[in-house]
């Protein structure tokens, strides 16, 4: 991942209201899930909860597959993992002491 789609992807994760929205998705999994029930879940308007998905759309962190006549929307989870790979590679220039921790705490959660 370059600099701008990580740039891209954050922006559109430093929303209290889309992070939840991409929090929700990641937990439903690769079924995904219909923007109403989202919506419902964490109680947000159609409109809002259309934008929200619109943006993290853009940003690759979602992905959306018309199903008949619904539309459901997945986590795309290898741009989650590009994206954690961005942040963290080299940013101990190879000294454990200073992420080991960080992987450790990646592969247990």
């Amino acid at each position: 991942m370059d600099a701008k789609p990580a740039v891209s992807a954050l922006s559109a994760l430093a929303h209290e209201g889309r992070l939840a929205v991409f929090r929700f998705l990641v937990e439903a999994g690769p079924e995904g899930v219909p923007p109403s029930e989202i919506a419902r879940s964490l109680g947000v308007p159609a409109n809002t909860m259309s934008t929200h998905l619109a943006i993290l759309t853009r940003a690759g962190l979602a992905t959306s597959e018309r199903q008949s006549r619904s539309v459901v929307y997945r986590a795309d989870i290898e741009s989650l993992r590009a994206l954690m790979v961005f942040l963290a590679k080299d940013c101990c220039r190879g000294r454990e002491d200073l992420c080991g921790q960080l992987i450790i705490d990646l592969a247990c959660t």
